[in-house]
């Protein structure tokens, strides 16, 4: 499968869906090792006043296989989110992803996210703005959206149908309203009511954690890709995983002496992508998410999350590892 945004043509089906302090440059590129076909950086916010921060700074760092680079911009307002696109143009994005899907408190407050979901009037004149830009600066845009405010308001389609009549290249719908959150049921049901009632490529997500989950979603949503989020956290091998077994019907198992060698890459990418001080802590995360399975993780999980510095902090990976033989 291959999906075609502007000049960029994506060959495969399998993309690590946008993560706020996840998808940084480094993740994205160990994920893209592992055989993820496309990856969207960080959201940013349209507001032009946190431009200059170290956060944004470091939302718009690609590596050499970010390709095509792909930014995620969110707002509520028209004129502030065409402006956002132009800049982040103008920094390197050469696809620009439209944030209509986040259901967090502090997005949603101000009218951000899945928000715009619930006012329909808010959300087309925001995608006719970005599908303007995209045509004025031939930049393809594209939509990441939930299935709508609650399960009483399902409205995936008219915001699809929305954005397919601006110009966006690709729709991808995470199978939850925002009252859903991350637990609900996922509901592909509407997921497949989109793609029917649309043309351009449709991007299925949400709770896709295994290649059996993978398989079932393409074949009942007839979606032309799958989008893979939380399911790589500590896992990134999930998209060879996945892809092995969509080709074969069967998928090798990771050695603990790779899922090791993964985790120490990531360590050494992440250290490449921060400072030590600001590396050290925020790869604490990573950790809790690759180890939480590790034999023995509960007696060292304390000195890790407390390393002082980067040094110390590999040091203590290394010698666990060592003592347990996965080196």
């Amino acid at each position: 499968m291959s999906i075609t945004l502007g000049q960029h043509r994506i060959e495969g089906g399998l993309f690590l869906a946008p993560m706020a302090g996840v998808t940084d440059a480094a993740f994205r590129s160990l994920c893209r090792s592992y055989g993820a076909d496309y990856a969207v950086s960080e959201m940013l916010a349209a507001d032009a006043s946190l431009r200059h921060t170290r956060k944004s700074r470091q939302r718009l760092i690609f590596s050499d296989d970010d390709c095509p680079r792909a930014v995620q911009i969110l707002g509520a307002d028209p004129a502030l989110l065409a402006d956002a696109f132009d800049w982040v143009c103008d920094q390197g994005a050469q696809v620009v992803d439209f944030n209509m899907g986040c259901p967090a408190k502090k997005v949603c407050n101000v009218a951000c996210g899945s928000a715009l979901m619930r006012d329909e009037k808010q959300a087309a004149a925001i995608i006719e703005a970005l599908g303007k830009v995209s045509a004025a600066r031939a930049v393809p845009v594209t939509l990441k959206c939930r299935t709508g405010w609650d399960d009483s308001h399902t409205n995936a389609v008219t915001i699809a149908k929305m954005a397919q009549d601006a110009g966006f290249a690709m729709v991808t719908v995470h199978g939850r309203s925002r009252a859903g959150g991350y637990t609900s049921a996922v509901n592909y049901s509407t997921i497949a009511e989109v793609v029917r009632a649309v043309d351009i490529p449709v991007v299925a997500n949400g709770d896709i954690t295994d290649a059996n989950r993978a398989a079932a979603v393409l074949k009942f949503t007839k979606a032309a890709a799958l989008m893979i989020g939380r399911g790589a956290l500590g896992r990134p091998w999930v998209f060879q995983q996945i892809r092995q077994s969509l080709e074969t019907g069967e998928c090798s198992p990771i050695s603990m002496k790779q899922k090791v060698q993964t985790v120490l890459k990531h360590w050494a990418l992440h250290h490449a992508h921060y400072d030590a001080a600001v590396a050290t802590l925020s790869f604490r995360k990573h950790l809790l998410w690759y180890l939480a399975d590790f034999e023995d993780f509960a007696r060292y999980k304390a000195q890790l999350c407390s390393a002082k510095n980067s040094q110390e902090q590999y040091g203590l990976l290394v010698d666990w590892f060592s003592l347990k033989g996965w080196m």
